[in-house]
């Protein structure tokens, strides 16, 4: 059930406001750990029931026996579609929320198993595949999270070299990443409400938080910088999970993006935020969805005014 907010409301925002989720079934990608997993018990403490979707199960199983509340776990790796077909052919009942959170941020150049570059295929594809796999499921919202990496150096999607195979950097490669994520979220929701459900997509960035993600950047300086902004200027993982709890809970307008209000979004509470002018492309988002499409080998699953259940 979601919680109408209001602007003096969503100032003050904090998980203890989350509204009652009994008898709600939330899945979170990569929830072992970081973001996924505060949020994880966030969820699960006020009442959800939270599948862990993580590629470690034994680690999940180690993560969940943290978690205040109702758990699972259940294996999915984003960077294998056929773990991800896997993951959403056994799934039978009813799917209130998927978050989409898990993420790998600034690899030296790799590979997934499908053979895309590692953080498009993760951060994008897998996500990509996973919804439209699950959304017959759906009966409330996809929330997908994104980064304000999306805005680095202008990024764009590089459509005649999405694999960065010319001129890879970590950097180019995870900005472009998180556009993409936006990007799908708009998509998403145009889809949906051409379908008529009631279904919403929505998108959050958690700002500039602490967590583990940064230890896998491929330069040593640049997980040092990173070592240093987490210990003195980022905000913890509480903090950088709210706006992925507000963008799950509260009653937002589909394709909404959620993000700190504080200066630069970097922290703060949750609040509604803007997004660049590559990422709020009609056309753009279309031509993604077309071309991950191809690459999935999954599509769009509701025909025009299909109404998904509540």
């Amino acid at each position: 059930m979601a919680e109408t907010t209001d602007s003096k409301s969503s100032a003050a925002w904090s998980a203890r406001r989350l509204p009652d989720l009994t008898g709600r079934t939330v899945v979170v990608t990569g929830a072992n750990s970081g973001i996924g997993l505060t949020a994880t018990d966030a969820l699960a403490r006020a009442g959800a029931h939270v599948v862990l979707a993580v590629r470690d199960p034994e680690r999940g199983r180690a993560a969940a026996a943290t978690v205040h509340g109702s758990t699972e776990v259940r294996r999915l790796d984003l960077a294998d579609l056929s773990s991800v077909r896997a993951f959403a052919e056994a799934w039978r009942e009813p799917l209130h929320v998927l978050v989409n959170n898990a993420g790998v941020m600034m690899l030296p150049r790799q590979r997934t198993k499908d053979g895309f570059e590692m953080q498009f295929g993760t951060n994008h594809l897998g996500h990509f595949a996973l919804t439209n796999l699950l959304l017959p499921h759906l009966t409330d919202r996809v929330v997908t999270v994104s980064s304000g990496a999306h805005r680095w150096g202008g990024a764009r999607i590089a459509f005649d070299d999405l694999d960065m195979t010319s001129h890879y950097t970590p950097q180019r490669a995870y900005a472009q990443s998180k556009l993409a994520n936006l990007l799908f979220t708009l998509e998403l929701q145009r889809r949906l409400t051409e379908a008529g459900s009631t279904v919403r997509a929505l998108a959050a960035h958690p700002g500039y938080a602490a967590t583990n993600l940064q230890s896998h950047a491929a330069h040593p300086a640049a997980r040092t910088l990173m070592r240093l902004g987490n210990r003195f200027f980022a905000q913890d993982d509480k903090a950088g999970a709210l706006p992925t709890l507000y963008a799950a809970t509260q009653d937002l307008p589909g394709a909404s993006y959620v993000g700190p209000d504080g200066l630069g979004e970097l922290r703060g509470a949750p609040t509604l935020v803007g997004r660049s002018r590559a990422a709020s492309d009609p056309l753009t988002a279309r031509r993604l969805w077309r071309v991950s499409e191809e690459l999935t080998g999954t599509s769009f699953p509701l025909a025009r005014d299909e109404q998904t259940r509540v």
